[in-house]
């Protein structure tokens, strides 16, 4: 059926008359745009880390990688990124359950309040925490202190659980997400026939549920996994201070001291592949996880599974869930920005000390206005690039077929699942005047590479689920009318996908906006990015102005997340 299919495409585009004909043409570009801006970096980062001068060199890879300093950051990195992967499953398991499946009041607000951590860069969250439970000045323990007499402040944020904490409150809607959208299709006759064998609620949850969400929980926790062990922001803000580093951390802080230098970008890269490997294990062990049992959700079916009464413990659940909302949701952003407005940092939060100078002053800051600027355009070129680059890999792997197509599709989705870290490093590397003289570093065009790279993959997913839908019988009819395979494509195809291709812009539009994590490595003195600049501002003790810029940035961010909602929610099959 795929060959037959697969044929009359081929049949279809050889009517234009051309030997070369359009779908050779996208094919082409297709594998020499993805071998350029994704293999190219990351065979640099392989070939930097072993080979120097042409020859193979295994002594700086062992220097770096074995360093005391470095081995430690190295186990940092792990125990974050377990106990972040561990603890965010288990918060995103329970409130999956909790909303999916029980009698639980005010689900549909609930759900979608736990989804607004997703929305925001857990640098955020980081910040605030930080200005509450600082152990130098925070707020809370300044309060603590005063009101009852403590020496030293009781709470401090700034330690290895003040990091797994926070990025717990941001990654647990990655299981959240996946496994209440699994649990809402199960099919309910399964714990049914189990309860009435006179299993009880837990051995059916233990039996049948989890077993069947296991997919679901498995791609959630390596999203956290991955994201954990990748992020730049939170280690930072929350670790320096008390010298707390991660890879991601020490190759920011290796590139940083080294200046620049190629020595320094080479340890970097050696600490990557210390990166990927810990990535590569974490995929390794889903596979293996997966493989452990068979197991799927019937899907299809017109019943809803059945909600299970809490009884006497619906309102303490109730307020369990509204006290971790406020606690991940709303005492950050209203910390945020409180901060934002006050005079200067230390200075009660009272309305006496509040002042809009701090925003006014942002408007008239050169730098900030200038990251602002910089983030809108490498967001804008990113989305619209990825948009019609991402439509054009999945229009190849969905429609044409060619031989090859896993190896392109594996291109488009691979650098989503390397850190981002590692990704820049490929990219200085890359893009630095090693290849063809071309020289790429310290301007903007590198951070938009990269952001090309990283986020390609949205589109082509969004772009992938909706060619899927649109019938070949559609563009056939045109091509039967005289329509050019051009004209078929333009008028036909195109218009049944915009809201994917709209929808993938954002998608790519949005993280771009809050980026961190890769642009910390790629800025040049006149290329910082908005995330780059809230954080430098934290970071040279501007903590107010920080904020009051973080504002607005969550104020965008909110803005376009409405843009998304209404071109996504009436989204139906072609």
């Amino acid at each position: 059926m795929n060959i037959g299919k697969s044929r009359k495409t081929s049949d279809l585009a050889a009517l234009d008359g051309a030997t070369f004909g359009l779908d050779k043409a996208m094919t082409l570009v297709s594998f020499v745009l993805l071998f350029v801006i994704v293999f190219i970096p990351i065979f640099m980062i392989v070939y930097n880390a072993f080979f120097f001068e042409g020859r193979f060199d295994i002594e700086m890879f062992q220097t770096v990688v074995f360093s005391k300093d470095n081995v430690e950051a190295m186990t940092n990195t792990v125990i974050i990124g377990v106990a972040v992967t561990v603890f965010g499953t288990i918060v995103g398991l329970f409130y999956a359950w909790l909303l999916g499946r029980s009698d639980i009041p005010c689900k549909g607000l609930m759900r979608a309040l736990f989804m607004i951590p997703y929305m925001f860069p857990p640098f955020f969250g980081a910040m605030a925490w930080d200005m509450l439970l600082s152990g130098r000045g925070g707020y809370v323990n300044t309060w603590l202190m005063n009101t009852f007499g403590f020496e030293t402040a009781p709470l401090n944020i700034n330690s290895l659980w003040g990091i797994i904490f926070v990025e717990v409150s941001y990654y647990f809607p990655f299981v959240f997400m996946q496994v209440v959208s699994a649990l809402e299709r199960m099919d309910p006759t399964l714990e049914e026939s189990a309860r009435i064998a006179g299993a009880s609620q837990g051995t059916v949850i233990r039996k049948i549920t989890i077993p069947l969400v296991t997919p679901a929980i498995s791609a959630g926790a390596l999203l956290i996994l991955i994201s954990s062990l990748a992020h730049f922001g939170v280690p930072a803000i929350l670790g320096f201070s008390k010298q707390i580093y991660t890879l991601p951390t020490v190759i920011y802080a290796c590139i940083d001291r080294a200046g620049g230098s190629f020595e320094g970008i080479r340890q970097g890269a050696a600490l990557s592949i210390l990166l990927v490997f810990v990535v590569a294990m974490a995929l390794i062990l889903q596979k293996i996880v997966l493989s452990s049992g068979s197991y799927d959700i019937i899907k299809g079916k017109s019943m809803r599974p059945t909600l299970i009464k809490l009884r006497g413990a619906k309102y303490p659940l109730l307020f369990l869930s509204v006290i971790t909302l406020i606690v991940i949701v709303l005492v950050p952003l209203v910390m945020i920005f409180l901060e934002g407005l006050v005079k200067a940092y230390g200075l009660p939060l009272i309305p006496e000390n509040f002042t809009l100078e701090n925003f006014q002053n942002l408007a008239t800051s050169k730098a900030t206005m200038d990251s602002i600027r910089n983030s809108l355009f490498l967001s804008i070129s990113a989305g619209v690039i990825c948009m019609f680059l991402g439509v054009m890999v999945a229009y190849v792997v969905i429609k044409i077929k060619p031989k090859g197509k896993e190896i392109l599709e594996m291109l488009s989705v691979l650098p989503y699942s390397i850190p981002g870290t590692v990704l820049a490093i490929g990219v200085i590397l890359a893009w630095s005047g090693a290849l063809w003289g071309i020289s790429l570093y310290n301007t903007i065009w590198i951070i938009l590479v990269a952001y090309m790279a990283r986020y390609l993959s949205f589109s082509m997913k969004s772009a992938s689920a909706s060619l899927q839908q649109v019938h070949p019988s559609l563009e056939e009819a045109a091509r039967a009318c005289g329509a050019s395979h051009t004209e078929s494509l333009k008028d036909v195809t195109l218009p049944l996908i915009r809201p994917a291709m709209v929808a993938g812009f954002f998608l790519i539009f949005l993280p771009s906006m809050r980026e961190l994590t890769t642009s910390i490595l790629l800025y040049g003195p006149y290329t910082r990015t908005l995330g780059v600049q809230i954080f430098a501002l934290r970071d040279s003790g501007q903590i107010p102005q920080a904020s009051a810029l973080a504002a607005i940035a969550i104020l965008i961010i909110i803005v376009c997340n409405f843009i998304v909602t209404q071109i996504t929610k009436d989204r139906k099959g072609v």
